[in-house]
């Protein structure tokens, strides 16, 4: 009859689209009309190895495009987030580990860090009105009995509208060379010691987006630039000075690039990546820590003498800095869990 026949199509497609299949080779119930329903296997759904890798290197370059164009198309700041943030993790899955694909992930991790780090100043004015400036005035006037320690220091060490001497120079140098400090922290501890390397740059990297945090909760403007409002005791920016006097007319383009955004004072992320690495270095040897347990406190130095931060900036960024080591232990398990399932997308993604 035509309507037993209609009735078994009908059948054959809930059972197949249903899940409730038999593989082949076992006894099953017969649709209607003598015909077996179509088998299902599910392997057959899933994406192939090259499907999984094509994808993973289009989120990859989706996360690196993204944070280029977000101020030409007026992106929101959740899709760069997204974006910048699926970058790392789909690289682990386009690419088999290797040291190269480690460091290159902690590239994708930067460039996704340096993103959210400019974007409050994609627009000025909206940070200016947003800014904290007293708050930090006030928190280091009362830890410097009165004065400001930066403002005590440059009264006492400084000579005002003279050149930068050999010391102050130093100093400023330190300050650069900060850059350096946390990154090669970690491809140092890639090539010696592979197996701590997991751990070092979770710690180094979480320390710089947790610190994010503070920046676009609670913009805070150093003391250079409060300052130059009036609402500190006058300060050389010495850096800017020595920057513009050492590096000519290359300055206004090198700063440009460097500091993305200005009014990030809150917490110190020089002082608190610095931390960090003195911490990791210190597990290698002696003569590591003390290294570098000598270059954090010269740059915490640098950085208050030289009107770059408060010294509650510095001990905001130390307590970060601890947070992220003392509170690794409760993470753990969450991470473990999220990268098994990771290293699962590469295994499916090389299989």
């Amino acid at each position: 009859m035509p309507g037993e026949d209609v009735a078994g199509a009908e059948l054959s497609l809930s059972i197949h689209w249903s899940g409730r299949f038999y593989p082949t080779g076992r006894a099953s119930c017969a649709a209607p009309g003598g015909e077996r329903p179509p088998s299902y296997d599910p392997r057959a759904l899933r994406p192939s190895s090259r499907t999984i890798r094509a994808v993973a290197w289009g989120v990859v370059a989706t996360g690196v495009a993204v944070p280029l164009l977000r101020r030409r198309l007026e992106l929101p700041v959740l899709v760069v987030t997204a974006a910048s943030a699926s970058a790392p993790v789909a690289l682990c899955v386009a690419l088999p580990r290797t040291r190269g694909r480690d460091v290159a992930t902690c590239v994708l991790q930067m460039w996704a860090y340096l993103a959210h780090y400019e974007m409050p100043n994609d627009d000025p004015q909206r940070l200016e009105a947003r800014v904290r400036v007293d708050y930090p005035v006030r928190i280091d006037r009362a830890l410097g009995l009165g004065e400001l320690p930066g403002a005590r220091l440059q009264r006492l060490l400084g000579r005002p509208g003279a050149a930068l001497r050999a010391p102050e120079q130093v100093l400023v140098w330190c300050h650069w060379l900060w850059f350096l400090i946390p990154h090669g922290t970690a491809a140092y501890v890639l090539l010696r010691r592979p197996e701590r390397f997991e751990r070092a740059a979770l710690h180094t990297y979480a320390v710089f987006d947790l610190g994010l945090v503070g920046y676009w909760a609670l913009p805070t403007a150093p003391p250079w630039y409060a300052a130059q409002r009036g609402r500190a005791p006058e300060m050389r920016r010495m850096m800017v000075e020595h920057g513009e006097a050492f590096w000519k007319d290359r300055w206004g383009p090198l700063y440009g690039v460097l500091g993305g955004n200005p009014l990030a004072a809150m917490p110190s992320l020089h002082f608190a990546t610095s931390v960090m690495a003195a911490r990791l270095l210190a597990e290698e040897g002696r003569t590591h820590g003390a290294v570098a347990w000598t270059y954090a406190g010269a740059l915490g130095f640098a950085l208050v003498y030289l009107g770059e931060h408060y010294v509650v900036d510095l001990l905001a960024g130390l307590a970060l800095a601890e947070g992220v080591r003392r509170g690794a232990g409760r993470a753990a398990p969450a991470l473990r869990v999220l990268g098994r399932r990771i290293q699962a997308l590469e295994a499916a993604a090389h299989a």
